[in-house]
């Protein structure tokens, strides 16, 4: 399965969640055993040479691909859950998205200093996910070792908010 075969099963949702967004459905996408497999392949191959010791990955659709990327790299996993919904303490962080504001929320001990970490979603748009995920880890001591996500946006410019990190996009949707 090529990248073309991948783009073909993504289900766009005009005016999801608001009016005026097309909301990029992964779903199809999931269905799919080759493209999941060939999606989790992409990512790995770009994450393998940053050495990574954990994947962090936002709630919700970030953890799907996030955790299979993990376990792919021989990495640990750590959720960036919406507040609330972790058990122990936790350490948060509020940001901009292109149609709101929102805040995740890490473990305060799941991340140490000098640990290596992937930041993953499953969609780049503006950057502001991804940037905050990045200032979490590493206002907890950690190092971002890249960026990676099954889609970009970019025109909306997120990648230029995750500098100087490497980003690496499967799919890319310019317009």
């Amino acid at each position: 399965m090529n990248r073309v075969e991948l783009r073909t099963l993504i289900r766009e949702i005009p005016d999801f969640p608001k009016p005026g967004i097309v909301f990029k459905d992964i779903t199809p996408l999931l269905l799919e055993p080759a493209a999941l497999d060939r999606a989790i392949a992409e990512l790995a191959a770009f994450a393998r040479p940053l050495r990574a010791d954990l994947v962090v990955a936002a709630e919700a659709r970030g953890f799907i691909l996030g955790a299979a990327l993990a376990r792919e790299l021989g990495a640990g996993f750590v959720p960036a859950r919406k507040p609330g919904r972790l058990p122990s303490e936790t350490v948060s962080v509020e940001y901009i998205l292109e149609y709101g504001i929102d805040a995740l929320e890490v473990h305060a001990d799941a991340l140490s200093e000098g640990t290596r970490v992937l930041v993953h979603d499953d969609l780049l748009a503006t950057g502001g996910t991804a940037r905050g995920i990045c200032d979490l880890v590493t206002g907890l001591g950690a190092e971002i070792a890249g960026c990676a996500f099954l889609i970009e946006l970019s025109f909306l410019g997120g990648r230029k908010r995750l500098e100087p990190y490497p980003v690496h996009a499967v799919l890319e949707y310019a317009s």
